[in-house]
């Protein structure tokens, strides 16, 4: 089920398993001109989504914006073969079996119809075969002010489960707009990502949907500048 987030945005959300922890993950849609649609992190189909999809407009992308978020790519596509399938630069040696129509790896910011995007180099997130590269592309919403990410930030807060709490406060991720302790040790070229959080920071934003959390609706900047601070250890 669509949720409505702001004008010509909107998310969708389903619960999803890492490392036993329940942290969910969202689905992103941004209307763009003459109703056509943006589709951000896919997730798994249903009826009701299909209709909800349907009345807003027509899906011309569907983006898989880090190397972990392509689980339901090829389901997605399968419903709207007509859409062109955005992917991050690596996605076509993980993911043969993917029809990709466009590989994002531009690391300059790019913009496409009132939507910015540019892509992380440098951060490292934590897999089953250790500390590996997320190569995220991020995207900014201008009319909304919205700060779209996957995986560069979490947010648990008193929504989360108990267990998923209890993590995350470990991990210093609790009530905070910051990716966690794990990422923090395995990310080791500080400088490139400094770089592309920098870029980030130009755009306005005050709203920011991330894939595993609450969103934030206010001041989101700040926090996520805070956050990059307390990543980086250098003021920005």
């Amino acid at each position: 089920m669509l949720t409505a987030i702001a004008t010509d945005l909107w998310v969708a959300e389903q619960p999803l398993k890492y490392f036993g922890l329940e942290v969910g993950t969202k689905m992103t849609v941004i209307r763009l001109s003459r109703n056509q649609l943006m589709v951000i992190s896919p997730i798994q189909i249903d009826n009701e989504t299909i209709s909800n999809l349907n009345q807003l407009g027509e899906i011309i992308y569907i983006v898989v914006p880090n190397l972990y978020h392509h689980l339901f790519a090829a389901e997605f596509q399968s419903y709207y073969p007509q859409a062109r399938l955005w992917a991050v630069s690596g996605m076509e040696r993980k993911r043969p079996d993917l029809q990709i129509d466009q590989i994002i790896s531009n690391q300059t910011i790019q913009s496409l119809d009132g939507v910015d995007y540019v892509l992380v180099q440098g951060f490292n997130t934590l897999d089953i075969r250790g500390f590996l590269p997320l190569n995220e592309c991020v995207f900014f919403h201008q009319k909304s002010q919205t700060l779209i990410v996957t995986d560069l930030v979490f947010h648990f807060d008193a929504q989360s489960t108990p267990k998923t709490k209890f993590i995350a406060k470990m991990l210093g991720a609790y009530k905070q707009l910051r990716p966690s302790l794990l990422e923090k040790f395995a990310t080791q070229d500080k400088v490139k990502v400094q770089n592309s959080i920098q870029q980030i920071l130009t755009w306005d934003f005050e709203r920011i949907i991330m894939a595993h959390g609450s969103i934030i609706e206010r001041d989101a900047k700040l926090l996520f500048k805070a956050g990059y601070e307390w990543f980086l250890e250098i003021s920005l």
